[in-house]
């Protein structure tokens, strides 16, 4: 988003537009931030969570306020050929859905095999690249075992991925960095909230501190398989109060 507001500065526009369904909103206070769509299923604000607030004071979000339903009708009545299109079900510039394969050919890395360990480092078999991988995943492993595992922890220094059973998936405590506020100018004490560990998490409710290491988010409930790379997206009501990246 920064180099498309920065293009757009540089030829003399004032504002940018995207597709993205969520608003804009100015607080009270002065501060900009994210309000949910008005269709929540079709809601993207947990994309949008890094989002500055000179980037938001200059981000129009137009269908935020609408539904798919009027969405399209809108489209239609405008000719558009896109009107109809089947919604995406993938990300969109990842050729027939194979995420691994994007990375690993962009990155240079992460598709050279590696060990299956459990947590006392035994070996369990091979697998064939960290990117192909992801926490919290049982299929597609292909390891003999007479009791399901699955990904706990993926291991890039030593090219390492640590198996485990469904119950070591489950914490309370999720630790971000890099957290962007938006809806609050700062973290003072703790903050009640209703917290995201993934796009498709229906979000449960948590309390957020700072710790050492980088903001600290307790759930009241444990949640399953929270996953390093992944934004962490805290809500306060309709509103993103922030978010940051699951160390």
């Amino acid at each position: 988003m920064g180099v498309f507001l920065n293009r757009a500065l540089e030829i003399g526009a004032d504002y940018i537009a995207t597709g993205h369904y969520a608003r804009v909103c100015r607080l009270p206070d002065g501060r900009y931030s994210l309000a949910k769509a008005v269709t929540e299923e079709k809601d993207q604000t947990y994309a949008l969570y890094s989002l500055t607030q000179e980037q938001l004071s200059r981000t129009l979000l137009p269908i935020g306020e609408y539904t798919k339903a009027e969405v399209r009708k809108i489209a239609a009545e405008a000719g558009l050929a896109t009107a109809w299109k089947p919604d995406s079900q993938d990300i969109c510039f990842v050729p027939e859905g194979k995420c691994g394969d994007f990375v690993a050919a962009r990155s240079g890395r992460g598709n050279e095999p590696g060990d299956f360990v459990d947590q006392s480092g035994r070996k369990l078999g091979r697998h064939r690249g960290i990117v192909y991988y992801t926490v919290g995943q049982r299929r597609g492993l292909g390891i003999p075992a007479g009791k399901r595992l699955y990904v706990r922890e993926i291991r890039r220094e030593t090219n390492e991925i640590v198996l485990g059973e469904e119950q070591e998936l489950w914490t309370r405590r999720v630790l971000a960095g890099g957290f962007q506020f938006m809806a609050v100018s700062q973290l003072s004490g703790e903050l009640s909230v209703t917290a995201k560990i993934r796009y498709n998490h229906r979000g449960a409710a948590a309390v957020l501190r700072q710790g050492a290491e980088g903001i600290e988010c307790i759930f009241e409930e444990p949640q399953r398989a929270p996953a390093p790379g992944q934004a962490l997206v805290c809500y306060l009501g309709e509103y993103v109060a922030g978010g940051g990246t699951i160390l």
